[in-house]
């Protein structure tokens, strides 16, 4: 199976594909395809704009969906508002910061626009820094992934187009690894973030008692 030709035979596929899955999170596919646009089977440009489009989109949907319905579904599923009242505290205390950031923080990033939503930040505020977080968001990981295949090709050089299925393999796997690192430094910087939150409230409360 040369994978190679595949892609460059349905590579219109991906971009469409890119919106779907960026509309739900899919960083690992765009790291992905940002490799396949290094070997010149994507356009990387249409790439970052396929993944800042499903991004924005995606999260801007739960954002309408915290606002309409929030509480409502907070009341049906409580398993999901620790997530929020964390993601609301961040708010809270970083605001423009996090709207920026709460994609590349592990454990709330896929209930931060819903909490932010509920949150009663004015819409067109949301509409605009998500717009701008969405673009980094994309370039990063599609960069990332790009900067990547760069490195796989220079490190295996014609071995890679020789054994296309193979080094698919191997590169996703290196990716996985990538990824899980990225969100185990998510995961610690999120604690961290978490712990000092918690601190500031327990300060605030003191000194409202005191």
């Amino acid at each position: 199976m040369d994978v190679n030709q595949v892609i460059a035979e349905y590579g219109a596929w991906f971009y469409p594909i890119t919106f779907v899955l960026t509309f739900l999170e899919g960083e690992t596919f765009v790291i992905f395809a940002g490799a396949a646009a290094h070997q010149g089977l994507l356009n990387l440009y249409c790439l970052i704009g396929a993944a800042w489009a499903g991004s924005f989109a995606g999260d801007q949907f739960y954002f309408f969906i915290g606002r309409k319905w929030g509480s409502k579904l907070l009341d049906r599923f409580p398993r999901y508002r620790p997530p929020v009242d964390v993601a609301l505290g961040f708010l809270r205390k970083y605001n423009t910061w996090f709207i920026l950031s709460f994609r590349f923080i592990y454990g709330i990033r896929n209930v931060s626009s819903f909490a932010m939503g509920m949150s009663g930040l004015p819409w067109t505020r949301f509409l605009v820094l998500n717009f701008i977080a969405a673009g980094v968001w994309a370039c990063t990981f599609a960069g990332s992934g790009y900067i990547l295949g760069k490195a796989f090709s220079a490190l295996l050089g014609d071995l890679a187009e020789s054994f296309g299925l193979i080094m698919l393999g191997i590169f996703l796997a290196v990716v996985s690894g990538v990824v899980i690192m990225h969100k185990r430094l998510q995961q610690r910087e999120a604690a961290i973030l978490r712990k000092k939150l918690a601190e500031d409230r327990e300060r605030e409360e003191r000194d409202r008692a005191a």
